[in-house]
């Protein structure tokens, strides 16, 4: 069993009162407003007879008759499935599973209505890819949307991938009087080995391997129903969801299409009729995600080396609950924060592997016993987070929890919080005359975290590889592929270059890339200072650098600096880019607004604003105005 007694890490502590006393005022309107989304009605019995009947139209007799009834729960099912993607398509089964399940329990489900959900993975080096951050936008519109018509006792969200559960955690947080649940639908089987396609991968990239070897590798890592095996976006949001209690325990990494994974949608689904205002255990959204929740996921994150778009994805996901979050909460808590797991990128394994060597269970039990999560939080599980040291088990077909391994079966993947990998956490912020960024540094190597060297500009990602193949490259260079912030063009992922890069390191070079754009929980071997904020389309330090500076990238000290006087360097004149070819095609003229509304990067790069947060800036404008008028 975990120590819940364990006391709670003094930066962890600290970092969490921060978050709480900066946010105070923010977090008491958003319950506020939470509050009284409930007063005017949780479910459908605030609804008139005409807006009833058009709600159960389309039910079979048995549902209708049960919905005409105001004493059972109606759960709303929002559901990111699609056909296409790998990680979406066993959501397909789900809401009847769901349905049958609900019915069981003397309750009804509806498919309240489906997400986009689009792929990295397809898009990347695309134009499609400058949708694919705003998709989190669309994502957490749509779910509103889906839930506007009030019918619902609770919701269940279904989705996997990089902006999905991002996306529906906001729906989810601003329908927060709603109890909700998160469903996932596990990883597909092992594949190629993740070693083997990065190598086959850097062969292409040098013109020493065929497309058609490179697509059969590709073909075979990523080859049936699930999410992709390595430690990306999407894994990290279903570890983050389980630790903040939003999912059941032990449910995040249980492969598709097996009696488990149905035994668990079937169980999520007796839970949120459980947690509803019917079911007797009231427990909504709202009061299970504060601020305690949000430092389990940055903790969690930073202990498993995870995607460096949730430096983005949490601080918009903590503004839908009212809080404030910045960059120095990850790298105060990345200071005390081992690194206990090593996942492709930042290793060999895959997320099967993870699973195997003890998974969930033995992560949290051991942050529990390091003090370093909060174990006070209420859980969909209807439990606090102690609970989760356990996993799920089939007894006779019968779902079952048992304490989870206390050893890791294998320490080349996940080991113990006294023994980890590293002292501090996967996960940092960089400083310095060319503003702020974030690195990972789980997957870089000790001797390849600091780099100075000349700069090689670019504009466009698609210029890199012309001049790697004219060996422009064939030198110590920092990379800066610039404009490609949220503003600029979207903010798309850059992971098309690391295959060159990797050449590169790997021909003897001092090689890093820096970047207002982003490069996913792929985030590979050369160091990488992305989301640099303010972007180069504000006018920001990178749209001041010239080709042949010198820049200084130390990602142990986070630090990151052109070596140039500083009064030149602030008479330096920002350049401009012709944008126009991001502009248009695939449907980017449709997203001008939201390109022109985005916040910066450490703001989560939101297009909604604060949230209560600019509540609270017009109130107190009014104040300012009525005392002046006094």
């Amino acid at each position: 069993m975990a120590n819940a007694n364990t006391p709670l890490n003094p930066t962890v502590a600290e970092v969490t009162q921060r978050i709480r006393d900066r946010s105070q005022q923010r977090r008491a309107l958003y319950e506020q407003h939470m509050q009284d989304q409930y007063k005017r009605g949780v479910h459908r019995s605030e609804l008139s007879c005409g807006n009833l009947a058009h709600g159960f139209a389309a039910c079979g007799t048995e549902d209708k008759n049960q919905l005409k009834m105001m004493n059972s729960a109606n759960l709303g099912i929002v559901s990111a499935y699609n056909d296409m993607l790998s990680a979406h398509q066993p959501l397909e089964d789900f809401p009847n599973v769901i349905k049958d399940a609900a019915r069981r329990m003397g309750s009804t489900a509806q498919f309240a209505g489906g997400v986009p959900a689009m792929c990295d993975g397809v898009t990347q080096g695309q134009p499609g890819m400058e949708l694919s951050l705003f998709s989190r936008e669309v994502i957490a519109m749509a779910t509103a949307v889906a839930l506007s018509h009030n019918m619902f006792d609770a919701a269940l969200y279904l989705g996997v991938c990089d902006k999905i559960v991002p996306g529906l955690f906001i729906g989810a947080a601003r329908f927060g009087h709603l109890p909700g649940v998160f469903a996932p639908a596990g990883p597909m089987p092992s594949g190629l080995p993740n070693k083997e396609k990065a190598r086959i991968r850097q062969l292409f990239a040098e013109g020493k391997a065929s497309r058609e070897d490179l697509l059969e590798a590709e073909s075979q890592s990523y080859h049936s129903p699930g999410t992709c095996t390595f430690y990306g976006t999407a894994n990290s949001n279903q570890l983050m969801m389980e630790i903040m209690g939003l999912h059941l325990p032990g449910g995040s990494f249980v492969n598709p299409g097996t009696e488990m994974r149905e035994a668990l949608t079937r169980y999520a689904t007796e839970q949120a009729v459980r947690n509803s205002e019917p079911g007797g255990n009231y427990r909504p959204f709202f009061k299970q995600i504060d601020e305690k929740a949000i430092v389990n996921a940055i903790v969690g994150l930073l202990a498993s080396g995870g995607s460096t778009n949730h430096s983005l994805h949490l601080v918009s996901m903590a503004a839908a609950v009212g809080l404030t979050l910045t960059w120095d909460d990850f790298t105060d808590l990345s200071s005390v924060t081992p690194s206990m797991m090593q996942v492709y990128p930042n290793g060999q394994a895959d997320i099967n592997h993870f699973q195997a060597a003890g998974g969930m269970s033995f992560l949290i039990r051991e942050l529990i016993n390091a003090g370093l999560i909060h174990t006070d939080i209420p859980t969909v599980f209807g439990t606090d987070l102690t609970a989760y040291t356990q996993e799920p088990f089939l007894d006779e077909g019968k779902l079952v929890w048992h304490e989870g391994p206390t050893v890791s079966l294998d320490e080349d993947i996940l080991r113990p919080a006294d023994r980890p990998f590293a002292s501090t956490g996967g996960l940092t912020v960089l400083d310095g005359n060319l503003g702020r960024g974030v690195i990972k540094i789980s997957a870089v190597k000790p001797e390849h975290r600091l780099v100075e060297a000349p700069i090689k500009l670019f504009n466009d990602q698609n210029q890199l590889k012309a001049a790697f193949d004219a060996g422009e490259l064939d030198r110590d260079v920092i990379v800066v592929v610039r404009f490609q912030g949220p503003r600029a063009n979207g903010m798309p992922e850059l992971h098309k270059l690391t295959p060159y890069l990797g050449v590169l390191q790997d021909r003897g070079f001092k090689v890093a890339l820096i970047t207002d754009g982003r490069m996913s929980g792929a985030s590979g071997k050369v160091p990488a200072a992305i989301h640099m904020t303010p972007e180069a389309f504000d006018a920001g330090p990178l749209a001041k650098l010239r080709d042949g500076d010198v820049v200084r990238l130390d990602a142990e000290k986070g630090k990151l600096d052109v070596k140039i006087e500083a009064s030149q360097w602030q008479q330096r004149e920002a350049q401009s880019a012709d944008l126009e070819a991001y502009q248009y095609g695939l449907g980017r003229e449709l997203f001008a607004g939201f390109r022109h509304l985005a916040g910066r990067a450490e703001e989560g790069c939101s297009v909604f604003g604060g949230f209560e947060a600019d509540d609270l800036a017009r109130r107190e404008q009014q104040g300012r105005t009525q005392n002046e008028d006094a």
